[in-house]
């Protein structure tokens, strides 16, 4: 059997200020199939649902992005989505590694979960890959390791302030990214805005923006092999 990785979705489906949100299409489509031909993957998230941010379907449309528009009808895609566990069902010892895909949802529900924290801290006991991409990293700001972030002391990438200023999300979320980076401890990295940029720090990759998805999960590729 393929060894598995772990997908974990955001079920937030609002943005602070009610507009509709969830993940990013791309960001899980490009990973997905980058990874699926050498891994088996499951998905989770907190409530067993995957809203997806229409705007990510609309730039899938628009930027004629067969990957993303391919996962939203993809019949194996659909099926693991019914299959989904909720996180506290989640076994670590059952993957080698865990992702994050962004879009302003994971920063709505996964930061303050309780649950989500005690599985990305399992993973990180483990020693296994934990990867996230844009909003994503979000989802580890709860996590711990003796007392301190995972992010204290790392290099990390993440969505940046001039970004999330660039598409007027600043009032969608409880807070930048950039700086909830920088607060924990991490050294937080980024490349120019939209362009692709991933970090590998020991386990920990994480990478800045949409186009980072395909990258990063080449880079959790080559860590993996």
């Amino acid at each position: 059997m393929a060894p598995r990785i772990l997908f974990v979705f955001t079920s937030a489906d609002k943005t602070l200020t009610g507009g509709q949100t969830g993940y990013w299409l791309s960001e899980a489509a490009h990973p997905y199939y980058a990874l699926s031909p050498k891994f088996e993957i499951d998905f989770a998230s907190p409530k067993k649902t995957f809203p997806v941010d229409p705007n990510s379907v609309n730039a899938a449309t628009d930027a004629k992005d067969t990957h993303a528009q391919n996962f939203q009808t993809d019949a194996t895609v659909q099926a693991k989505q019914a299959a989904a566990k909720s996180l506290t069902e989640v076994n670590p010892d059952d993957y080698v590694a865990i992702f994050f895909p962004g879009g302003h949802g994971p920063v709505i529900d996964l930061p303050s979960d309780p649950d989500c924290a005690k599985l990305i801290e399992a993973f990180w006991k483990q020693d296994k890959y934990v990867a996230a991409v844009c909003h994503g990293p979000a989802a580890l700001a709860g996590a711990r390791k003796d007392g301190k972030s995972i992010f204290a002391g790392r290099k990390v990438a993440g969505f940046s302030n001039t970004e999330e200023e660039a598409v007027g999300g600043v009032k969608w979320v409880p807070w930048l990214l950039e700086d909830k980076i920088k607060e924990l401890g991490g050294a937080y990295e980024r490349g120019k805005d939209w362009e692709p940029y991933v970090v590998v720090d020991g386990k920990l990759i994480t990478g800045q923006n949409p186009s980072s998805a395909e990258p990063l999960a080449k880079k959790l590729l080559e860590a993996l092999a």
